[in-house]
């Protein structure tokens, strides 16, 4: 085997090495490597100088023979092969046949001496293959560029029905998915079509069942209020992914998180909506339990240390930014010790239980009641001032008092306001603190704790 190497030299009115000649020829100029199964170097180099002249910048190797092409094929890749043909190698039509499906459809040109080779007539009807007379060398770039162009084309078509059969596979398995509801509304929002995922997802027993039912009364409702289109656009619409809560057939609330596309016709109007339902009713409930945990007291279900703070700082800023005070109850359990020696921690526990339960039955929706640490708790009173929070106050009291369940419990209470009594949470639990004990030392009274009703 031999190999040749040859570049086209452009040259312009700039002369030659000019940068400007060089960008000429750079963007002139198309690479090539090529294999030569030829027995004739002249004609080789004549092709070679025709490769020059039409803008080629050839790297070629040359064999003699067919076997020797074949092997050669499997070591290097090439973008063209060029065979002299008829060849004493190609003795039938199936070598050429053979070379090529060797070449894993590396563009083939034959070489012939002249026009009217006989077996050319039946390579055609065998094989798709450009060639080339001898005394017509001048079309050879063509040739050339037409092979590279349609091989260019056939790859282009192969690897779009590759990614069209991979698209449809996917399409088929996210179908079949029963973790995926998908569904279809046309462009006026009426649902078309259900997988069987979605219609079990919403309690149905069928998708007939389903459509029926949607089209008495609305179980999925239109995106078009919530999803605007595009018009004009023929690229597929993205819809940003968006929860929303359906009913299943039953009644049971459904949550779903929901998105897809806008699908328009070959004019560029909208046609339809492709949806994909995800089933996260589970998912929202585990973390409403866990964000709930997070934020409450294990022992009495109140609010714990950390949102009591959270909840303080919010009112502030409301009253900061609306001008209207909020009033602030800490709640001392009396004699909780003494409770907790004579009736066991159980019971200790049970008195926390206890006066955790009054303080709910005290809020209104916009009141929190937390569980400050200890025997201490809160409640927090927005739009509340200090006379309406020391009603609140005395009627813990009386219901803690007339509660049939042994032992008897007392609760001491402090009261301060936002903003009168303090400008930061640190100094509001301050001031209360300060009246709660405070309240303790001027009234001391007995515990009733351990006493019978």
């Amino acid at each position: 085997m031999a190999s040749v190497s040859q570049a086209n030299q452009g040259r312009n009115d700039s002369g030659p090495g000019h940068p400007a000649a060089e960008r000429a020829q750079t963007h002139r100029t198309r690479s090539l490597s090529a294999l030569f199964i030829h027995r004739d170097a002249d004609a080789i180099d004549s092709c070679l100088q025709e490769f020059k002249k039409g803008q080629f910048a050839v790297t070629s190797d040359f064999v003699l023979s067919l076997p020797q092409g074949v092997e050669q094929l499997k070591s290097r890749a090439y973008d063209v092969v060029l065979l002299e043909f008829p060849n004493p190698s190609c003795k039938s039509t199936e070598s050429v046949l053979l070379l090529h499906q060797l070449a894993q459809q590396i563009p083939l040109i034959l070489l012939t001496p002249r026009f009217g080779v006989e077996s050319l007539a039946r390579l055609g009807e065998q094989g798709s293959f450009e060639y080339v007379a001898r005394e017509h060398l001048s079309h050879l770039p063509s040739a050339v560029r037409r092979a590279l162009n349609e091989k260019k084309l056939r790859d282009e078509l192969e690897d779009a029905r590759k990614a069209l059969l991979h698209s449809q596979s996917l399409y088929r398995a996210l179908v079949d998915n029963p973790a995926y509801g998908i569904y279809q509304c046309d462009a006026e929002g009426d649902l078309l079509d259900a997988n069987q995922a979605l219609v079990t997802m919403l309690g149905y027993d069928s998708k007939e069942q389903l459509l029926a039912a949607n089209r008495a009364s609305v179980i999925i409702p239109n995106l078009r209020k919530s999803v605007p289109s595009t018009s004009g656009s023929s690229d597929r619409q993205q819809i940003e992914p968006l929860e929303l809560e359906w009913k299943r057939k039953d009644g049971s609330p459904l949550k779903v998180r929901l998105g897809g596309r806008g699908a328009f016709d070959e004019n560029g109007n909208f046609a339809r909506y492709e949806i994909i339902a995800v089933d996260i009713t589970e998912q929202r409930t585990l973390e409403d339990h866990l964000r709930h945990q997070a934020d409450s007291d294990s022992l009495t279900g109140l609010a714990n240390h950390r949102r009591l703070f959270e909840v303080l700082q919010t009112e502030i800023c409301r009253s900061k930014r609306t001008g209207r005070e909020f009033s602030l109850l800490l709640l001392d359990l009396d004699s909780l010790k003494k409770v907790n020696d004579q009736f066991g921690h159980l019971s200790g526990d049970r008195a926390l239980c206890r006066l955790g339960q009054i303080l709910k039955e005290c809020c209104r929706s916009i009141d929190t009641a937390a569980r400050h640490g200890g025997d201490e708790f809160a409640l927090v009173l927005p739009e509340t001032g200090c006379a309406a929070a020391a009603i609140v106050a005395r009627r813990i009291c009386e219901l803690l008092e007339r509660d049939p369940e042994e032992p008897l419990l007392s609760v001491s209470v402090g009261l301060a306001s936002f903003p009168k009594d303090a400008d930061t949470i640190g100094t509001l639990l301050y001031a209360a603190d300060k009246v709660l004990y405070e309240m303790k030392a001027a009234q001391p009274r007995a515990s009733r704790a351990g006493q019978s009703a």
